[in-house]
């Protein structure tokens, strides 16, 4: 169940006055730390928008971020069936760990699909870079017709290894459309998540 400001008494911490709450990211799908919660904290985690726990080590409220100010911006915020964890979507300003990598969890097996927010967000921080020096860099220092052509000619590679019957080909090819229609999206405004908006409204 989501939970907003109205409905926080649902959770249940008559069971315990600290709850587990993991923090997912809401792009890419990475579970990106756990902690704790108790009632105070789920509150301000609302009030502030930033996900805050209760440290068990340092005995009180602990916003993550406070001290690298690596927040974790809340997307939306998730009871279990049994009202008693906490599952929260947030955007990470910065890597997660004190380690200084983008999940707790380290090592983990990631959600493969999820590469694709991470390039999106690794072609964002390149948009500005020096075009000689950025391929990335170069298309948005172009004409926004080049990007649309750059779309188009992928697009027909696409289809004319399809009619080879060559994955290989097909699969690179593949690979160079979704690159430069993330970066199309971008000159446009818009990001790959807009894109699952509107899939996800038609699938309804």
């Amino acid at each position: 169940m989501q939970l907003t400001k109205q409905n926080l008494t649902q959770v249940d911490f008559a069971k315990s006055e600290l709850i587990p709450a993991i923090v997912q990211d809401a792009r890419t799908g990475v579970i990106l730390m756990q902690g704790f919660m108790n009632q105070e904290s789920l509150e301000v985690t609302f009030e502030k928008q930033k996900v805050t726990f209760y440290s068990r080590s340092k005995n009180r409220l602990w916003t993550k971020g406070e001290t690298s100010e690596n927040y974790l911006e809340v997307v939306s915020v998730h009871t279990d069936c049994d009202y008693d964890s906490i599952l929260v979507l947030a955007n990470p300003l910065g890597p997660t760990c004190h380690l200084g990598t983008q999940s707790c969890f380290g090592d983990a097996a990631k959600p493969s699909l999820s590469f694709l927010a991470q390039l999106e967000q690794v072609i964002v921080s390149r948009k500005n870079d020096d075009p000689d020096k950025s391929y990335t860099a170069s298309l948005f220092a172009k004409d926004l017709s080049r990007s649309c052509q750059k779309v188009g000619e992928e697009g027909v590679e696409v289809a004319l290894a399809a009619m080879k019957h060559d994955n290989e080909e097909l699969t690179n090819e593949s690979a160079d459309l979704i690159y430069h229609l993330i970066v199309l999206l971008q000159r446009q405004g818009l990001e790959l998540q807009d894109v699952v908006a509107c899939l996800q409204g038609r699938h309804k």
